[in-house]
């Protein structure tokens, strides 16, 4: 038998169903090998319960078909929506308006003229071709958006914003008083002088607070505990702050003021209708009348410091209770910073009193004399420190001492001034250099024991004596000090050789005494170790030292008191190059008359 082609057989569908169709039919599947029968073939089934062929292409369920429209629904949908919606013609007549906006624009009704609503900002925008528009209407903030139908008509919808802008105008103003307060901290944070930190106070806060702000304060002391009120004033009008005595009414004429002032802590509440009259003392004459005034106290950590008047013209807006809690969190902050500028104050003062009893007195003139000192203070900001010299003329010459107490800044000053005033006593009952050492270390020894520990000091005492000749007789008792340097006529440099232990260090302390001759045209140096323990120079740390000392003195010989002291000064700043420095002092002792061709 040849090859025959193959032969479809018509099988259920059940076993092979058509990917194309879920109903029941057949599928046709080819045999190869299989003849078909003689004469006849198998009959075929019409596909689909229809008796229809199957054909190719899209079923008729897949073609779109015209649905109509459900008016009803359609309004019940529109009348769900949480935005006001208006339609309008091309002509601008109202065609459609929902349930929202007959609740948000009552004014606009269908078959009206939209440009005629009795919605300003709505009808604006519609005449003016806007396609938004946001404003208050009946107590509510409204934004629109516009949208334009196929039939040349437009639909506007619109939405209630009020919550929103709220809480973002709430967050954008909570943020501007953080920023606020932020910045005042810092500007205020800034100023330790008690003027400044006034008119800081009173400037940060207008216009930001107010319309015009007054700072009322107690003066502080010396000032009598009677005087009346001090003001600062800034307002929208000044150029600058103004400041005034406020007569002694003033806190009595204006409500609170008086409770402020005396720090008492009441709610601060904003009045009024406020009278012209009752701060016209403190406000431009041109201001007018005030609108609201606030007034709350301003609290350092001893009490009140002053008090804060706030005034508002009449056009502003009241303080409401943010403003009231952002008023009180500044006024706390310029209270505290009007605090510290009082206490810088206090400390300023007694610092200037302290620095004016312990830097080195002028000279005396003593005749037959030159006499010459120098002085530089570890710390720059006091001027003070251990180190000192002091010089008082006698009936038959003078005495003089220079010393270098332990320890440095505030507290060496404060025994040096316990050292100088010591002296002072001593003197009236003893001149003579090694029994007033002697004196002077028992009354140091003996101090309380709070008082004395670590408290002693290296000292030099003396007497001048001017010979007819016109020499000089030192007796210089030594406590533990450097040896003063003689620089003679030749340039020369000897030193004056005196020991000693330092002076309050220990209760049965030895000291020593010299005796020393100027002729003239010869010069004695009294130093403290704070010029040859100068670290500078060429590798930074490498000490002043004693030779370069003696070097130096003997280059600047025949020269008088005070041009050797400014020279050594200058050698030594120039060593230190601006480092950091130890307490230095000098005192420069010569006779008055020099020798033939002695530099003047």
């Amino acid at each position: 038998m040849g090859d025959r082609p193959p032969r479809s057989v018509r099988l259920p569908s059940s076993n092979f169903p058509d990917a194309r169709s879920s109903s029941p039919a057949c599928a046709e599947v080819s045999t190869p090998g299989l003849p078909a029968p003689d004469g006849d073939r198998l009959p075929r089934r019409r596909a689909g319960r229809s008796g229809q062929r199957r054909r190719a292409g899209p079923r008729s369920a897949d073609r779109p078909r015209d649905v109509p429209i459900d008016a009803a629904l359609a309004r019940e949908l529109l009348d769900g929506l949480a935005d006001a919606v208006v339609t309008a013609d091309a002509r601008g007549v109202v065609t459609l308006a929902n349930a929202m906006a007959a609740d948000l624009l009552p004014e606009v009704t269908r078959g009206g003229m939209l440009t005629l609503a009795g919605v300003p900002a709505l009808a604006d925008a519609a005449g003016g071709g806007a396609t938004t528009f946001e404003a208050e209407h009946r107590g509510r903030r409204l934004a629109g958006v516009r949208r334009t139908l196929r039939d040349g008509g437009c639909a506007w919808y619109v939405r209630d914003v009020t919550e929103e802008r709220a809480r973002t105008d709430a967050l954008l103003a909570e943020r501007s008083r953080t920023a606020f307060l932020a910045r005042a901290g810092s500007r205020l944070g800034l100023s330790l002088h008690r003027e400044q930190t006034l008119r800081t106070s009173v400037t940060l806060a207008v216009p930001y607070l107010a319309d015009a702000a007054v700072v009322v304060h107690r003066p502080p002391p010396p000032a009598p505990a009677d005087a009346g009120p001090h003001w600062v004033r800034f307002a929208d009008g000044d150029s600058a702050p103004v400041t005034g005595n406020g007569p002694a009414e003033l806190p009595g004429s204006v409500p609170g003021l008086a409770e402020a002032l005396d720090g008492e802590r009441t709610d601060a509440s904003p009045w009024l209708d406020a009278e012209l009259a009752d701060l016209g003392h403190v406000l431009p004459a041109d201001f007018g009348r005030p609108g609201t005034v606030l007034v709350t106290t301003m609290l350092g950590a001893g009490g009140a410091t002053g008090a804060l008047i706030l005034v508002r013209r009449p056009g502003r807006a009241g303080f409401d209770q943010r403003d009231v809690d952002v008023v009180r969190e500044f006024a706390a902050r310029a209270g505290a910073a009007l605090a510290t500028a009082d206490l810088h104050g206090e400390q300023t003062h007694l610092a200037r009193v302290l620095q004016t009893s312990l830097l080195p007195p002028e000279l005396p003139e003593i005749p037959g004399v030159s006499l010459a000192g120098g002085y530089r203070a570890a710390g720059d900001s006091l001027r003070i420190g251990g180190d000192f010299y002091d010089v008082s003329a006698t009936a038959d010459g003078g005495t003089f001492a220079l010393g270098d107490v332990c320890g440095k800044g505030v507290g060496a000053a404060v025994l040096t001034g316990r050292v100088r005033q010591s002296l002072q006593t001593l003197r009236l009952v003893e001149r003579r250099p090694l029994e007033l050492m002697a004196l002077l270390n028992r009354a140091l020894f003996d101090a309380p024991g709070a008082a004395r520990r670590n408290q002693f000091t290296t000292l030099l005492l003396g007497t001048l004596t001017v010979e007819p000749d016109g020499a000089l007789w030192l007796c210089v008792a030594g406590g533990g000090h450097p040896s003063p340097l003689v620089v003679g006529v030749d340039g020369a440099v000897r030193p004056a050789v005196v020991g000693g232990m330092p002076v309050g260090a220990l209760s049965a302390a030895r000291f020593v005494e010299t005796r020393i001759r100027l002729a003239p045209g010869e010069l004695l140096l009294a130093y403290t170790d704070g010029v040859t323990e100068a670290r500078g120079g060429p590798g930074v740390l490498e000490m002043f030292g004693e030779a370069r000392l003696r070097q130096a003195l003997a280059s600047g010989a025949g020269l008088p008191p005070r041009a050797m002291i400014d020279r050594m000064l200058q050698l030594v700043d120039e060593w230190l190059d601006g480092q950091s420095q130890d307490d230095i002092a000098m005192l420069a002792i010569a006779p008055a008359s020099t020798r033939p061709g002695a530099r003047p």
